[in-house]
């Protein structure tokens, strides 16, 4: 197909998206040209807007004219301004008969079968902390185990790899950080991904190891072992009794073996980060298109970053499969609008700098667009930060929109391979889970090919649609799962981001 200078995403729209870089004068549509220069993936009118009318992208709300605003003029920050409206959430209007695909056809991939049943898609031995205090024996202990040459004896081991964090003690010992806090700790511990675990307390935190392991069932064996630097005589002498434990779990970690696995067990974490004006035309919608797959394959995609759906959460409350579904998701927005408000903030403050300079200009806008990862099919459920996914199919879980932060938390909530959308470049990895990343413009994937995995650009270009890319993305799950590196794998990341949610006093 043909470019243009400009896309329109709906006849109902008044205004449209620079697929170029526009001059005053360049040709917009119908007729229209350009007042002033519009970037590309920004904004510009193609009618005139009075001040304080609505204006309109993907047939929503994005915001409300500041000012008069005339055919042809960029509409960005300085014209567009949030304002109040009421939202239809008309719970389960939107639902439909998902057409799965029988159980014998579905895809596969070559995962990991845990003894539990669940799957993995990467053998690690992981080192979890308890709390801060422990972090440097934690590092210690997967650093000089991969300088001593041992994990060479033990090819089906990916690496050691050691969680740190920074709380864990000078807060609440009860309350919603110390839950979120011990929810991402304990669906890490029990991660597929990781073949063994250690944890490393200091002794005397708030964040007990006894308390975790009581709070959630959790039993010490062979493959999940504790120690704290407090018994173990100190920094070094606790690192050299890490060091032996997981020489232990190695030879038992290393009779790991892939085999052929149904799609079903596949759950990805849907994530964006550093967005711009062209993610909710090309990656989010190409992802929201293999999400979709993924699920009448009969596996799971789980859309996050509560933060980064408001003002778009109307959109999934229609499509929801219970009214107690629903009431969840708008308890959350609820809860955030209150939070956000008792810290002397607002949510439209999410819109980062380098989001405003990629043509974003409101939280409605961004939400739009991000909503658009979790594709067409049913909302089967809602879930708190870090909480075990239990359902089959497109849910959602409560984070903030901090995109190491909402990751960590997807990660263990059963997340198994995590699908990053980023328009400006995010250089994120993760580990234990590979990170797939999707460049949403063509310049973009260019410049930064070495980190990007995808290039959606092709969408905005002309040269592909949504199903196209959406079907190279659902095709990489697979290959992804199945031990193909990613470009974030391939250059080492994934070290530094486990990020827990920190909410409440640090006392």
């Amino acid at each position: 197909m043909a470019a243009t200078t400009t896309l329109r995403l709906n006849a109902e729209d008044n205004v449209v998206v620079a697929r170029v870089d526009l001059a005053p004068g360049a040709p917009v549509e119908d007729g229209v040209a350009a007042t002033a220069p519009v970037p590309s993936g920004h904004k510009v009118a193609v009618k005139a807007i009075a001040e304080g009318e609505a204006i309109r992208k993907y047939d929503q709300i994005i915001g409300f004219a500041a000012t008069d605003i005339a055919a042809g003029d960029h509409v960005h920050v300085h014209n567009c301004a949030m304002g109040d409206f009421e939202r239809d959430y008309a719970i389960g209007k939107d639902l439909k008969n998902v057409e799965y695909v029988a159980e014998a056809e579905r895809a596969t991939f070559q995962g990991y079968k845990r003894s539990n049943g669940r799957v993995g898609t990467r053998n690690y031995i992981g080192i979890l902390t308890s709390v801060n205090c422990s972090a440097s024996v934690a590092r210690f202990i997967a650093r000089d185990l991969e300088k001593s040459g041992v994990l060479d004896d033990y090819p089906n081991v990916d690496s050691v790899v050691a969680l740190t964090h920074s709380t864990g003690c000078g807060m609440a010992g009860a309350g919603e950080g110390y839950e979120n806090l011990q929810r991402a700790l304990w669906g890490h511990a029990r991660h597929p991904n990781f073949a063994g675990v250690l944890m490393v307390g200091l002794g005397c935190e708030v964040n007990q190891i006894d308390f975790l392991l009581e709070a959630y069932g959790i039993e010490r064996g062979p493959m999940f072992r504790t120690m704290n630097i407090q018994d173990g005589g100190g920094t070094r002498k606790t690192v050299d009794w890490g060091i032996e434990q997981i020489k232990e779990m190695l030879p038992e970690a290393n009779k790991a073996e892939r085999e052929t696995i149904s799609a079903e067990h596949l759950t990805v974490a849907l994530q964006c980060g550093g967005s711009d004006g062209y993610s909710g035309i090309t990656a989010n919608p190409a992802l929201g298109f293999a999400a979709d797959t993924l699920v009448r394959h009969g596996g799971t995609a789980i859309l996050a970053e509560t933060p980064e759906i408001y003002g778009a959460e109307h959109l999934l409350t229609r499509r929801a499969v219970s009214d107690k579904v629903a009431q969840k998701l708008i308890e959350r927005i609820k809860w955030w609008e209150d939070y956000t408000a008792r810290n002397g903030g607002e949510m439209d403050n999410n819109p980062s700098p380098g989001n405003k300079a990629g043509g974003l200009t409101t939280i409605l806008e961004k939400s739009l667009g991000a909503a658009a990862k979790g594709g067409t099919t049913n909302l089967a459920g809602v879930y708190k930060y870090g909480e075990p996914v239990d359902a089959h199919g497109f849910v959602f879980m409560d984070s903030p929109g901090y995109d190491p932060a909402s990751i960590t938390g997807q990660v263990a909530s059963g997340a198994n391979v995590v699908c990053f959308t980023t328009g400006r470049g995010s250089v994120y990895g993760n580990k234990p889970c590979p990170s797939i990343k999707l460049a949403t413009n063509s310049a973009m994937y260019n410049k930064l090919s070495e980190d990007m995995d995808v290039n959606c650009g092709p969408i905005a270009d002309g040269d592909a649609t949504v199903e196209d890319i959406g079907t190279e993305i659902f095709e990489m799950f697979l290959a992804v799962a199945s031990g193909k590196q990613t470009k974030s794998e391939a250059q080492g990341l994934g070290d530094a981001e486990f990020i827990p949610w920190q909410v409440g006093a640090v006392m």
